[in-house]
C-alpha cells in the first residue's frame, strides 16, 4: 500500500518557504527515503563500474580487464540491459515525493539515464547502433589510445597500475575484433556507415601505425615511472609495453584496417546522413527526443534550422555593415577567410594566443565567480595521431581530487583554416569557465551522488 505523497510534500515546502527546519516527522520521513534513494544509487555506480570499463577510468577507478574484453558484445549488452531494468524497479519502490529537493533531482537524473539506457538497448535499436561501434569521431580505436597514454584517463601512480594497464592493452586486439564482427553484422542486414566516415577511419589507422614503438601513446607510460618502482622491474615494464604495442596491437590495427579497406568500404553508404541508411528515418526520429526530450517531427526541426540561420544571417549582416565590408555576406566571409591577418602562421602563435586570451579571463575571473573549482586547466595541443579528425578545440575532465587537470585540447592541423579570431570564443566555451568550471564544480561536490558528479 502507497502512503499519500501530498502532505509530506506540502510540509517540506511550507516550512522551506518559511525559514523554518522541517515537522519532525516529515523530516524523518524525507531522511529515511533519501537513505533508501543513496543505497540505491551507490548501488547503480557499483554496477555502472562493473559494466562500464571506461566509465570507471574516467571516474578514476580500477576497470575489469575481463569486462573490457566484452565491449560490443550481446552478453555485455544484457546485462546493461538487465541493470538499467533493475534500477528502474528499484525506483519505482521509492516515493519521491518524499525525498528531499535535492534528491529528488538525483532521483529525477536516474530515472532519465536508466530510461535512456533501456531504450537504447532494446534490439530494434542495437540493431541500427551497435552495428556501428567505430567512427572517426568516437570509437575505441583512437579513444583508447588516448585513454591509455600517459596524460590520459588512465592513472600511473603504482606498479600495480602498469600491470592493470598491460592486462588492458592485451585484450584491445579481442575488443577491436568484437568491432569487426559487430560491423560484419550490419553489413549483413545493410546497416553500415558512410564512405567519408570509413575514409576517415583508414586514415586515422595509417596515423597510429605510422608512430615509432618509442612514440607510440601505447608506450608512452614507460618514459617515466613513479619512484616506488624499482629500476629492475621499470625495465621489465619497458619491455612487455614495447613488445604489446609491436606485437599485438598493432597487428589487430592491420587486421582492423584490412577489414575496413576490402570488406566495409565496398558496401559503405554513399551519403553521410542517416536517411541514406537502412532504418536511418527511425532512429533519427528516437534521435531527436534523446537530444531534445521532444517527439518533434524532422520536418519541424529543419524549420525551426532555417529559421534560425536566417536570424543570425540577419545580425551578421548588420556587423558587416558595422564593420564597413563592401558587399555581400557571402563575400565577407571569402575575405575573412582568404585574409592572412586573421590566421595564425605556425603553431607556436596559435599556442601563444590561447595562453594570453587565459591570462585576461584569469583575470576577470574574479568579478564573475565567487566559487571556483580546486582543479587546474591545462592548455595543449590535440596529439599528432588525432589533430586531422578533431574539431578546433575540446575539453577532457580531470580528476575529482585534481590530481590529473582538466585539459583544454586546440587543433594546430592545417594552420590556414585556423582563425586568430575564434580563439577567445572556443577557450571560453571548451575551457575557463565553460566546460572545465561545469565539469570540475561538479566532480568536486562530493554531496552529490556519482551520476551527477560523473555523467554529464
Amino acid at each position: 500500500m502507497k502512503h499519500s505523497p501530498i502532505l509530506p510534500a506540502i510540509l517540506l515546502a511550507l516550512s522551506t518557504l518559511a525559514g523554518l527546519a522541517p515537522p519532525a516527522d516529515a523530516q524523518a520521513a524525507a531522511q529515511g527515503e533519501d537513505a533508501r534513494l543513496e543505497r540505491l544509487l551507490a548501488e547503480d555506480t557499483r554496477r555502472a563500474d562493473q559494466l562500464d570499463p571506461l566509465s570507471a577510468i574516467y571516474r578514476g577507478r580500477k576497470p575489469d580487464a575481463a569486462v573490457f574484453a566484452q565491449l560490443y558484445t550481446d552478453a555485455l549488452d544484457r546485462r546493461r540491459l538487465a541493470s538499467a531494468r533493475d534500477a528502474l524497479r528499484a525506483l519505482e519502490r521509492i516515493n519521491r515525493a518524499r525525498l528531499t529537493p535535492q534528491r529528488q533531482i538525483s532521483f529525477d537524473v536516474l530515472r532519465d539515464a536508466r530510461r535512456s539506457d533501456a531504450a537504447w538497448l532494446e534490439p530494434d535499436i542495437r540493431i541500427l547502433t551497435a552495428v556501428r561501434p567505430l567512427t572517426h569521431f568516437g570509437g575505441l580505436h583512437v579513444e583508447f589510445p588516448t585513454l591509455i597514454a600517459r596524460g590520459g584517463a588512465f592513472e600511473y601512480a603504482s606498479e600495480v597500475d602498469y600491470r592493470l594497464a598491460l592486462a588492458l592493452e592485451s585484450t584491445f586486439p579481442q575488443v577491436l575484433g568484437n568491432a569487426v564482427a559487430r560491423m560484419r553484422q550490419g553489413l549483413g542486414v545493410g546497416v553500415v556507415e558512410s564512405r567519408l566516415t570509413v575514409d576517415n577511419m583508414i586514415a586515422q589507422i595509417d596515423e597510429l601505425m605510422a608512430q615509432r614503438n618509442d612514440r607510440s601513446p601505447f608506450t608512452s607510460p614507460v618514459q617515466e615511472f613513479p619512484n616506488t618502482i624499482s629500476a629492475q622491474r621499470q625495465s621489465e615494464l619497458r619491455q612487455a609495453f614495447t613488445a604489446m604495442t609491436a606485437e599485438q596491437i598493432m597487428p589487430a590495427y592491420r587486421r582492423l584496417r584490412q577489414f575496413l579497406a576490402e570488406e566495409y568500404l565496398p558496401a559503405a553508404r554513399a551519403q553521410p546522413g542517416l536517411w541514406a541508411m537502412r532504418g536511418g528515418e527511425g532512429l533519427y526520429r528516437r534521435l531527436i527526443e534523446r537530444e531534445t526530450t521532444l517527439r518533434l517531427d524532422p520536418d519541424e526541426v529543419h524549420r525551426l534550422g532555417l529559421g534560425e540561420v536566417a536570424r543570425i544571417q540577419h545580425d551578421m549582416e548588420g556587423v558587416r555593415r558595422q564593420l564597413g565590408i563592401k558587399g555581400s555576406l557571402r563575400s565577407a566571409f571569402d575575405a575573412i577567410r582568404a585574409d592572412p591577418r586573421f590566421h595564425p602562421k605556425t603553431r607556436s602563435e596559435l599556442a601563444d594566443g590561447f595562453a594570453a586570451t587565459a591570462r585576461k579571463v584569469d583575470a576577470q575571473i574574479p568579478r564573475y565567480f565567487s566559487r571556483v573549482p580546486r582543479s587546474k586547466l591545462a592548455i595543449e595541443p590535440y596529439p599528432a595521431f588525432r589533430e586531422r579528425f578533431e574539431a578546433g578545440a575540446s575539453y577532457n575532465q580531470g580528476t575529482a581530487d585534481g590530481s590529473r587537470p582538466g585539459v583544454f585540447l586546440y587543433n594546430t592541423y592545417d594552420l590556414p583554416s585556423r582563425f586568430l579570431s575564434g580563439i577567445a570564443t572556443l577557450y571560453l566555451h571548451e575551457g575557463i569557465p565553460g566546460h572545465h568550471y561545469q565539469s570540475s564544480l561538479a566532480l568536486e561536490d562530493t554531496s552529490l551522488p556519482d551520476i551527477q558528479r560523473f555523467d554529464g
